[in-house]
């Protein structure tokens, strides 16, 4: 594992970027951002384009929900310049050859829960049975769902358990509820609802405090050479947001802002998921050691390839 901590600073200066000249004075960038889950760590995204820090640093962004997959594809073939996503994607493309980078580190640990169907009463329910994962077996979901599986003693292939596709994280659920599959990995304000309603929770992930590069900035290496200077004000917009929403003075206006966008209308439920958020959210927008833990798991899941972290 790579113990090296990557910084935001340090690699501007690596990439030669240097001072700021006066945005004031100079040409807009325009970027497509993709988000790749809905959930409330998501939420940097939305206050950096509700509060105005996007246009603060001169930079026309117009974030877009695709599936983490999807967003990835879409990045390689060009159609996006940056996007919010997990590691995993990024492993497959070096893997595979692409110039894919993660920047700037988002969440550092896997808050998923695995929550099951009311009729799954013990671990030993789920073999044979179907655990919904997102739109490929490439995801972070996919990772979750195996290292909380193997939590309560379960392995997916021993124990002919399927991870099934099923998509973002409403979709999963609304699979359980149907009988779709028999459990998911959800994030805690996506899972709460159902909680209440008898679907159980068979472990919790954020308990387990593990080290885990969940999510973060990622751009192509081709577009940091072409492009620096959008790149650059992207991440310095998404600072501010981060220290905005960590700021308690501005807790109303980030819970309204996660309620319209996870169409939630339960104000008590998105208060507790803004202070987990705020506890979690790292205070230093870094890639960290928490990358190890999703090569080797990538690796266990089919990245055959010899593969360098550094590569990232």
């Amino acid at each position: 594992m790579w113990h090296t901590t990557i910084c935001v600073a340090v690699l501007l200066s690596v990439l030669g970027w240097g001072c700021r000249l006066s945005e004031a004075a100079e040409s807009v960038s325009k970027a497509l951002f993709a988000y790749g889950a809905i959930n409330a760590y998501m939420t940097s995204i939305w206050i950096a384009k509700e509060q105005g820090f996007f246009h603060k640093h001169n930079v026309e962004v117009e974030p877009v929900f695709i599936i983490a997959t999807q967003a990835a594809q879409a990045m390689l073939a060009g159609e996006v310049q940056v996007g919010l996503i997990g590691p995993t994607h990024v492993v497959n493309a070096v893997v595979a050859g692409g110039d894919m980078v993660m920047i700037m580190g988002n969440q550092n640990k896997v808050r998923y829960q695995l929550v099951a169907h009311p009729s799954i009463k013990r671990a030993e329910d789920l073999k044979g049975k179907k655990v919904g994962i997102g739109a490929s077996m490439a995801g972070l979901a996919t990772l979750a769902a195996i290292m909380a599986l193997e939590h309560i003693g379960l392995n997916p292939r021993r124990d002919n358990i399927t991870l099934l596709p099923t998509g973002a994280e409403p979709l999963r659920l609304a699979a359980v509820k149907s009988g779709v599959t028999q459990a998911t990995v959800i994030a805690p304000e996506i899972s709460k609802a159902a909680i209440s309603e008898g679907y159980p929770v068979l472990v919790d992930m954020a308990k387990l405090n593990i080290p885990f590069q969940a999510s973060g900035l990622v751009t192509m290496r081709k577009i940091l050479r072409s492009d620096p200077q959008m790149v650059e004000r992207v991440g310095r917009a998404t600072v501010d947001s981060i220290q905005f929403i960590v700021n308690p003075a501005n807790k109303t206006r980030v819970v309204q802002s996660i309620m319209k966008n996870l169409k939630v209308t339960d104000r008590e439920r998105v208060e507790t998921v803004y202070g987990e958020l705020v506890e979690e959210f790292p205070r230093s927008a870094s890639v960290g050691i928490g990358m190890g833990l999703p090569v080797e798991r990538s690796r266990r899941i089919g990245v055959q390839n010899a593969f360098c972290l550094r590569n990232l």
